[in-house]
């Protein structure tokens, strides 16, 4: 096996450290600069090891928003459900992503570097960080054997983290589990040599950790109010399940070999346990509230229970934010931007996130059946395609008709005058902030054409963005005390915000759950973990389960694999789940990179076993609203100082209904006669209203050339390693499928499947 020199940076005698301590005394809610320790003395007593717990937190916690290209926030690749590189290649966001561009495909002079990344948060810096806190506490002479575990517990399980993150992107890579330093007299570095390892030899030493995380670690924190956020025995639990289960998926488990499902699956049922032990569970889960307004709630709470407050919690793994200023020369990320990024342009947001017409379209109706399901109670009209939906829908998208409430006083010195449509027909406050996005157009021609878009309502011009994705908002109407702090003047409007981020969830445990049981036959364990999770939102008996995933493996499989997309949608997780199933083109482009690679499970087809359609090829679309009868000028709705509109007359703006608090019950029902009867009265004139005065049109995202289609390459499965670090590590492997920089460019030799 060809060998790599790997070394991260040099360790300093003196470290800096942080401490994540505040005015609630919540573990990791501030980050302050805490001082400096001595190199040596550092592990001699509880408090100062702590400390340097803190740091391992603060490099290794993944983004609330990851970033705008493939290497996200600090050069980690999480996607956090952004419109990102990542969810671009997913029907959560349209775009053409680099890693679904035919017309430029990746080679290993484009491809991203998430191996040896020249910063402070390489991989291989962070893992150094852990190696160094493993070893420092193991030699203490001075900590109790309890205080060791709870240090190493946490160590273990980052270390864990990081190498779980390489591994899911490349297959197998070498395992550094000590600290390397240089020798005098090695000027080659020849001692640092380390190979790279199978993807079972690091997938074992992932699972190690993280069992060794899961034994040292309590299942809940003493002091709950200071400590909460740090790791836990079920959150251990929780990723060693994730990591098994990628382990399972087709991706790597070409042969369907079931011992890995079982495993898969004995690990994530202990997780699901060890986290209802330390009272992890689904918060709100017997309080759903009118249309999922406690799953809703549960990105904004900290310790998500039902008594707003109490001991069951949702995040299994959670990042938090700050609520002070932190020394500045350590450029902490202070604010999770998340929901300055949701909220429109006219309510002083970043101008609004974008979900896809397909996503829109893709959500259960009211009974839990796909739209246009045939054995379902409901009809799915396009036009009005807020009626009848799943009750999650309403709290993941925002449409026009709408309260969007935000924590706000008097806003009519906000921006420069008369930007806002405050007065006549809009609002004087956030707390009573209507969404009202729908469009005109100028000429019948754009109106027709699906690459034009017309002039918003109340001040949005072109900063509509259609449906707004409102997921993971922090709304006034469920969140009496929200967690930013809205900024009128200095337009930063939402900017501060300390709501956290759950990488982890319970809901996700559940579904990893579902998922393995499945592959390991276990189909009524799966089944009952399917019906927790809809009827925590309301679902009742069977919550419109079809009743043949009972018996049918493949359907089971589908079923748990939508409902993913749409309890988890925007969270980050719909890329890797497309990428573990290969789901862009049922995988039936492996055979060409390497023979042993041909699916011999799964039917040969991913897609065709699940009976889903492949994601290439397929474009993304936003959805439009536009006045049907009404042709303007121009409606950018500017105000005058006295309140009078100054340019276009909104003609519609006076014939507006009463916006939807969310509160209502947003179905109707058909009789045999065609005689809709619908629940709620406000519910009735908004679908009357777009009834008269609406047309959806759907925009194409992908771009207007037809010829462009997105195309995820076979080869893109497993990433290969980027020129620098194999310039960097002179015999570094490269993955097949990809060129090797020091063979000419030819192919990679790594088989990142072979045992």
């Amino acid at each position: 096996m060809k060998k790599i020199n790997k070394y991260g940076s040099i360790a300093l005698l003196t470290i800096t450290v942080v401490v994540f301590t505040g005015c609630s005394d919540q573990f990791l809610e501030d980050k302050k600069l805490y001082g400096s320790f001595n190199g040596t003395t550092i592990y001699e007593n509880y408090e100062s090891a702590d400390n340097r717990i803190a740091y391992l937190y603060y490099i290794m916690l993944p983004s609330a928003t990851g970033g705008s290209d493939l290497t996200g926030s600090m050069g980690d690749m999480p996607s956090t459900g952004t419109s990102d590189q990542y969810s671009k290649c997913t029907e959560e966001y349209g775009g053409i992503s680099g890693l679904m561009n035919p017309n430029s495909p990746l080679d290993y002079e484009t491809v991203t570097d998430y191996f040896n990344l020249d910063n402070n948060y390489s991989p291989w810096v962070r893992i150094r960080e852990c190696n160094d806190m493993i070893e420092g506490v193991i030699g203490s002479e001075s900590l109790t054997e309890h205080q060791k575990q709870l240090l190493l517990g946490q160590a273990f399980f980052f270390r864990a983290w990081r190498y779980y993150l390489m591994v899911m992107m490349y297959g197998g890579v070498p395992i550094i589990d000590n600290v390397q330093n240089p020798i005098i007299g090695d000027s080659e570095g020849i001692h640092l040599v380390v190979p790279r390892s199978s993807t079972k030899e690091c997938i074992d030493f992932i699972c190690k950790d993280l069992q060794t995380a899961a034994d040292y670690l309590p299942a809940r924190w003493e002091s709950e109010n200071k400590n909460f956020g740090r790791i836990t025995s079920g959150a251990a639990l929780a990723l060693k399940g994730r990591v098994e289960l990628l382990y399972a998926s087709p991706l790597f488990n070409r042969a369907d070999d079931v011992t890995r499902w079982e495993t898969a699956y004995q690990t994530n049922l202990a997780a699901v346990k060890k986290l209802e032990e330390g009272n992890f569970g689904l918060a709100y889960e017997n309080n759903s509230g009118k249309n999922a307004a406690g799953w809703g709630k549960i990105f904004s709470d900290y310790i998500g229970s039902e008594g707003g407050g109490g001991t069951v919690s949702e995040a299994v793994l959670v990042t938090l934010y700050n609520n002070v200023s932190p020394a500045e020369h350590l450029q902490l990320e202070k604010w999770n931007g998340w929901e300055h990024s949701l909220r429109p342009a006219n309510a002083g947001g970043g101008g609004g996130m974008t979900p896809t017409a397909e996503m829109v379209d893709l959500f259960p109706m009211a009974d839990g059946k796909k739209p246009n399901d045939m054995n379902g109670s409901y009809d799915y009209n396009q036009e009005l395609f807020f009626l009848n939906r799943d009750p999650r829908f309403y709290r993941t998208f925002a449409f026009p008709g709408v309260e969007w409430k935000f924590d706000s006083d008097d806003l009519k010195s906000f921006g420069e005058k008369g930007q806002l449509p405050y007065g006549i027909n809009g609002y004087t406050t956030g707390n009573n902030y209507k969404l009202w996005n729908y469009c005109w157009y100028d000429n019948v021609d754009d109106r027709n054409s699906n690459s034009k878009s017309g002039y918003a309502a109340d001040c949005l011009g072109t900063k509509n963005t259609g449906i707004y994705l409102r997921k993971r908002t922090d709304d006034l109407a469920l969140n009496s005390n929200p967690l930013y702090i809205f900024e009128k003047t200095s337009g930063n409007g939402f900017r501060q915000s300390a709501a956290p981020y759950m990488e982890i969830r319970f809901a996700e445990v559940l579904l990893n759950y579902a998922e393995a049981a499945c592959g390991a036959n276990h189909f009524d364990e799966a089944v009952n973990a399917l019906k927790r999770i809809r009827k925590r939102v309301g679902y009742t008996d069977n919550c419109g389960l079809d009743p043949a995933i009972f018996n049918d493996r493949a359907k089971l499989f589908e079923a748990i694999l939508y409902e993913r997309q749409i309890e988890l949608a925007y969270e980050g997780k719909r890329f890797h789940d497309v990428r573990r199933w290969m789901l862009f083109d049922g995988g039936v482009g492996q055979e060409a990179l390497k023979s042993t690679w041909k699916l011999t499970g799964f039917n040969g087809n991913t897609c065709n076993y699940l009976g889903v359609e492949p994601l290439n090829g397929q474009r993304r679309h936003r959805i439009e609203v536009y006045a049907k009868n009404f042709i303007a000028a121009k409606s950018n709705n500017v105000y005058k100082e006295d309140k009078t509109i100054n340019e276009t007359y909104d003609e519609l703006w006076n014939k507006r209904p009463t916006a939807l608090s969310l509160t209502e019950d947003i179905t109707c029902t058909e009789s045999a006669d065609d005689e809709i009867t619908y629940a709620d009265a406000k519910v009735k004139a908004l679908a009357q209203f777009y009834q008269e005065h609406f047309k959806r049109k759907n925009l194409s995202t992908d771009g207007n050339d037809e010829t462009i289609l997105p195309t995820f390459k076979p080869y893109y499965y497993i990433l290969g390693f980027k020129k620098n670090a194999m310039q960097n590590n002179v015999s570094l492997e490269q993955n097949i499928g990809w060129g090797d920089y020091w063979r000419g460019g030819a192919d990679g030799t790594f088989d990142p499947l072979a045992e």
